[in-house]
């Protein structure tokens, strides 16, 4: 027997929707999406069933995509599906595969969902997905917003099935011998969310057995406090931020009344992508000198005697961020070539153009961007950190033009290379080094 009537009243109780709507469900063939649909089927709301077909595990994809087709037809609804060259999008837009595989499910999902008049898109994430993310966030860094992970509604997202646990979901399709396909995939450590999933919530409830609802609690508990923080934050920037030609003004005096102040300096500027890293170093420059400079990927704040002054980059100001790819070899720049090539054989040259890391040291995707406020590394022949601000002033690097230096990051993060200026010491070749990769950066001439 299902749980319908849990079913409905968590819908009804955080208003997923009416129960006259259309309902687009996002089922991909696993136990928690084919449960959702047979949730829906019985309760008798009107619904379709869209299916995304990623190409990335070659007859399980097909064999997944014929049970959904089958799985709809047996429930008397709507059927959509579309198949998506996911690598070739990836390598395109210069992200990763799980990255593009996001992009293009929820854009086709809004397509269907506009073109056909569904009301939502449901999605059938369960608790356990809610505590994985949130570790995930932990683990990565994040806000408030990242401490409540995924909430039961958030715009035309709806998750009807946030009452139920994955144990509990297993046990509901083994008692109602209800069919499904297995994602091969879902066993292997080799993404972050599998490890947590695997390694980490079993060891957890050893130390909880009652995870789950201490989780739910929490989560409530940071979405309110979240709604608390962002009205105090509308508030303030209706008070403090002064609209003038040129860029948006932010009185310092303001800035110093602020309690706590790196956080609601950090919220007040969010929405100009800076992070807290550049938060943190812009409030401790506040009493230097004026004419200090800070970026975002998107904007520049200058420090003068009275305001900080937040004004969008242009075209010109800012460097793209690109990903780099275990079999990319070449990646064009503007007027910059950046040449990646291997050798089994371990040598050395001493060319600023060129970098010569350990292999096995690299977490792929790495990253080439552009210098950002709090970027720090270890410069070669050094133990201790140091800024890029502060090597850049020693390197004597002209004020306007250390936003187009290339910053080489590996995939946890950490700098690689000031690319044709200095590599970072953790990643030098050593005698354990096995095997070397070379990136070489080639100006081009116009």
């Amino acid at each position: 027997m299902l749980p319908l009537q849990n079913f409905k009243d968590f819908i009804a109780q955080h208003a997923l929707f009416h129960a006259k709507d259309r309902i687009l469900l996002a089922v991909s063939g696993g136990k928690d999406s084919v449960l959702m649909a047979h949730l829906f089927k019985l309760s008798g709301f009107s619904f379709g069933i869209a299916h995304c077909n990623f190409n990335l595990r070659a007859d399980e994809s097909q064999r997944d995509e014929a049970f959904v087709k089958m799985l709809a037809a047996t429930l008397d609804v709507p059927f959509y599906v579309r198949h998506f060259k996911t690598k070739a999008f990836a390598a395109a837009q210069k992200v990763s595969t799980q990255m593009a595989a996001r992009t293009l499910r929820y854009n086709w999902f809004e397509e269907i969902r506009d073109t056909h008049k569904y009301t939502c898109i449901a999605l059938a994430q369960h608790q356990d997905d809610a505590i994985e993310t949130v570790l995930l966030n932990l683990v990565r860094g994040t806000g408030i917003a990242g401490m409540h992970g995924i909430l039961p509604k958030r715009d035309r997202l709806v998750r009807p099935l946030l009452f139920l646990t994955a144990k509990e979901i297993a046990v509901l399709v083994e008692k109602n011998k209800i069919d499904y396909v297995e994602d091969s995939s879902n066993s292997s450590t080799q993404y972050a969310r599998n490890k947590i999933r695997l390694n980490v919530i079993p060891q957890l409830k050893e130390i909880n057995p009652n995870l789950e609802e201490t989780f739910e609690h929490n989560i409530r508990r940071f979405a309110d406090t979240e709604l608390v923080l962002q009205q105090t934050v509308a508030n303030l920037r209706e008070k403090v931020w002064i609209e003038k030609q040129g860029g948006l003004y932010l009185p310092i005096k303001s800035v110093a009344e602020l309690s706590p102040q790196q956080l609601l300096l950090f919220e007040l500027l969010k929405p100009f992508n800076f992070t807290e890293a550049v938060t943190a170093e812009l409030l401790a420059s506040l009493d230097k000198q004026s004419g200090t400079s800070f970026y975002s990927t998107s904007h520049r704040i200058v420090v003068d005697r009275e305001n900080l002054i937040v004004t969008a980059l242009t075209a010109a100001q800012t460097m793209p961020q690109h990903l780099i790819h275990p079999q990319d070899q070449m990646l064009n720049l503007e007027d910059m070539q950046l040449l990646i090539s291997r050798s089994a054989k371990v040598y050395f040259e001493k060319d600023e153009l060129k970098a010569y890391v350990d292999t096995e040291k690299l977490i792929f995707p790495l990253v080439l961007r552009g210098w950002q406020a709090g970027d720090r590394f270890k410069p070669m022949g050094m133990n201790g950190f140091k800024k890029l601000s502060d090597f850049f002033i020693g390197q004597k690097i002209p004020l306007g033009s250390k936003d187009q230096v290339p910053i080489l990051l590996n995939g946890n993060g950490e700098v690689i290379w000031v690319a044709g200026l200095r590599q970072d010491n953790r990643y030098k070749l050593t005698e354990n080094t096995k095997s070397v990769t070379i990136f070489e950066l080639r100006h081009l001439r116009s």
